[in-house]
């Protein structure tokens, strides 16, 4: 199997990579499905149903909006931010749903009545995952058409049920020139080859695209993570949900720029990065998942700290950033979780802090012993983070953790840096100490909003 870092870097949709881009990419599959079998247009009636966390934070985390958008033909890359909300108040008002409706001549209008036809089943759960989504198709006569099991098993990755009990990725055969699934195999073929690890991950790249390519794709990825960043340092207002919680990072800014050296001031900047982002995430806006929408704001946040605060940095650097926190998160992705249903927020926010930790290593001209001790310390100091959104919301504690992981990776990378790589917990212990402590977690710990935070916060 192979991962692409454009796997693990999407652009896509707010509030929530599993909650959100994954049931629209489903939604879409199984519209798509249709079409493909030739049953589109003898299709009278859909209805799609949650279970799990998808069932019981699905409200909060805008699942209702991405599946009602995915039917309609949206992508979570294309879908237009601005306009979604209308999209979905259009189909609730008219209850009229128009199926593949984003395609020119494939369009097959339907009645569609949400509250019977999209169920949200808040205590039952699927057996593969704690994200999983069942969608029915019916003729006129209420015969099945199509039925499809789906999981969203973080980042916006989503699996059929055609391949559960084979892999929770998807199944990619792609022969790569440096292939490793450790974090051990990792360093043997950079000191084997000499190549630094964005160095290994670019030549595995290539195995899909051109290095022409493979650079544009990722300076494409930095350019949204900037939009957002920027977006969400310039918007004041009360984000959505009902909780009420204030925008912050634009007034923060603005403060910060009064106080005169932004050197001196480098670690709060830092932070603000990150919760810009996440408050646009809150927001549904445009995000890139990093690798999860609710983990979405360190990665920017350090390659911000990169280009505004390390001497020489460039783009070339923005890219090995990029590289080599592929790298690492590809490690998490095929040998634990990056999903807060399945293992907690040490799987989105920790392996995020890793992630982050490792590529600011390598582009402060780490070795690789160095890049994967610093991807080290940012897991360690994660382990066994709950995911307890209070309301279900990715806002509280999600968009200040944002900005307590980035400036924990920058830490992380400067004590790696101290050192000679030697270290006595390894990147791989690490990652299967994760993996067995979300396996150990209690289910209200794991994005259910029924533990935690979630329950001891006194709403007013």
């Amino acid at each position: 199997m192979a991962i692409s870092v454009f796997d693990l870097f999407s652009i896509g949709i707010g509030p929530s990579s599993s909650h959100t881009v994954g049931p629209m990419r489903a939604a879409r599959m199984f519209v798509t499905r249709l079409k493909k079998d030739g049953v589109l247009a003898e299709t009278a009636s859909v209805r799609a149903e949650l279970f799990g966390s998808l069932g019981a934070t699905g409200h909060g985390h805008g699942t209702p909006k991405a599946v009602l958008l995915g039917l309609e033909g949206h992508s979570p890359r294309t879908v237009n931010v601005e306009t979604a909300d209308d999209e979905v108040e259009r189909i609730r008002q008219s209850g009229r749903l128009r199926l593949l409706g984003t395609e020119i001549g494939n369009a097959h209008e339907i009645a569609f009545d949400e509250p019977n036809q999209l169920i949200l089943h808040r205590r039952r759960s699927l057996p593969y995952h704690a994200n999983g989504m069942t969608l029915f198709a019916y003729d006129a006569s209420g015969t099945p058409l199509l039925e499809k099991t789906y999981y969203s098993v973080g980042g916006g990755f989503v699996v059929d049920e055609d391949a559960v009990g084979e892999d929770r990725i998807k199944l990619d055969d792609t022969v790569l020139k440096y292939p490793f699934r450790s974090g051990d195999e990792m360093l043997r073929l950079a000191n084997e080859t000499g190549l630094s690890i964005s160095s290994l991950m670019l030549e595995n790249e290539k195995a899909w695209r051109t290095e022409e390519e493979i650079r544009g794709g990722l300076l494409e990825i930095w350019r949204v993570m900037q939009s957002c960043v920027a977006r969400g340092m310039s918007r004041e207002g009360i984000l959505p949900g009902g909780l009420r919680v204030k925008r912050r990072a634009a007034s923060t800014a603005r403060q910060l720029r009064t106080e005169g050296d932004a050197m001196m001031h480098r670690s709060e900047w830092t932070t603000i990065y990150a919760m810009a982002v996440n408050e646009e995430n809150a927001a549904g806006g445009r995000v890139v998942t990093a690798p999860t929408n609710g983990a979405a704001g360190v990665l920017p946040a350090v390659l911000h700290y990169y280009t505004n605060f390390v001497p020489g940095a460039d783009e070339d650097g923005v890219v090995r950033f990029l590289l080599a926190a592929g790298a690492i998160g590809m490690l998490f992705k095929e040998n634990a979780s990056i999903s807060g249903a399945e293992v907690g927020c040490q799987g989105e926010v920790g392996s995020a802090c890793s992630m982050a930790a490792g590529a600011l290593a390598e582009v402060l001209g780490g070795t690789p012993e160095q890049v994967e001790n610093a991807a080290e310390i940012g897991m360690e100091h994660n382990l066994g983070l709950t995911c307890d959104p209070v309301g279900g919301l990715v806002q509280i504690p999600c968009i200040e953790r944002n900005g307590m992981a980035a400036v924990k990776a920058v830490t992380a990378a400067k004590m790696a840096m101290r050192g000679d790589g030697s270290h006595k917990v390894s990147l791989d212990k690490v990652i299967k100490t994760m993996k067995e402590t979300g396996a150990d977690m209690k289910v209200k710990y794991k994005e259910t909003a029924r533990g935690g935070l979630a329950v001891n916060v006194i709403e007013c």
